[in-house]
């Protein structure tokens, strides 16, 4: 399972999902699905984009969590 920190990137920042859309371009449902840990699926561009700006590496914004 590959768990997402975009919730915790963006509370540290006090971002709202409509912020970081307005910001990044990205879009507001993809967001939100990265944000709740529902997506199936992301753009590389997207991971890139979310990287440079909360200028972290991609581990900071996933992790490889083994299923038990």
């Amino acid at each position: 399972m590959v768990k997402c920190h975009l919730s915790k990137l963006m509370g540290e920042r006090k971002l709202r999902i409509s912020d970081l859309a307005r910001e990044t371009a990205i879009n507001r449902n993809t967001i939100t699905r990265l944000y709740h840990e529902t997506a199936t699926r992301v753009d590389l561009d997207n991971i890139s984009v979310l990287c440079d700006f909360f200028e972290c590496e991609v581990g900071d914004l996933f992790e490889h969590v083994p299923e038990k």
